[in-house]
């Protein structure tokens, strides 16, 4: 990918300081989501809201940004959200006024916090990429459910579930599900582009093309 010169805010890395609020008392049982996929889903929308409100440019990312671009409603893991790291103070500091607990991980590329008893991940980068306003700005105002919010792009967000897998981490099975669900949207030349020659991405799209979800390259037919 080729992206257009950072902002010089965006290379910076300004230090994070993180003043934790107390956690929020826990709502009664009928209050809380029915299953899990449903919890991630409301504990999206719950944040979303929060960072819409608040002015912040954001998008939705992960697989809630794959769900509200047509994919599966089965969730995994956790709700994700990407800011830029100039930010992420700004961010911070909205939700610990809304009354949550925000933790600093080891990581220096992200926040966290929990909603509705999930994690809600805020991401300072996109597969080892900062993101940048011409990231935020290729987002699409989509609804989640009832809460409308910016979500990643199709390429940007398949390219940040592709370009990560390696050695270590090749969990093709749900990346599968939303590269055949968004199949249509995709700039598919572009991601592998930004994947360059990395094996464990080009394993995965010779397992696309031979599924029939991408067209084979030229070269390779």
């Amino acid at each position: 990918m080729q992206e257009s010169a950072l902002h010089e805010s965006e290379l910076q890395e300004p230090p994070l300081h993180v003043s934790v609020a107390q956690e929020s008392p826990p709502r009664a049982h009928q209050d809380l989501p029915r299953d899990r996929s449903q919890a991630i889903l409301e504990a999206a929308k719950q944040i979303g809201a929060l960072l819409k409100r608040a002015g912040h440019q954001f998008a939705l990312a992960g697989s809630v940004a794959v769900y509200a671009h047509g994919g599966s409603g089965h969730l995994q893991h956790d709700a994700d959200f990407c800011v830029r790291r100039s930010d992420a103070q700004a961010v911070a500091d909205t939700l610990t006024e809304a009354g949550l607990t925000v933790r600093t991980p080891p990581e220096d590329w992200l926040i966290k916090t929990t909603c509705f008893g999930q994690e809600v991940d805020i991401l300072f980068e996109l597969a080892h990429r900062p993101v940048t306003t011409d990231i935020l700005a290729r987002a699409h105002d989509l609804p989640v459910d009832s809460v409308r919010m910016p979500v990643l792009a199709p390429t940007d967000l398949m390219r940040a579930l592709i370009e990560p897998f390696s050695e270590h981490y090749c969990d093709f099975g749900p990346v599968l599900a939303a590269a055949r669900a968004l199949r249509e949207k995709v700039d598919w030349e572009d991601v592998r582009r930004s994947c360059g020659d990395e094996p464990m991405p080009a394993a995965f799209f010779f397992l696309l093309e031979r599924l029939n979800v991408i067209t084979p390259r030229e070269e390779s037919r």
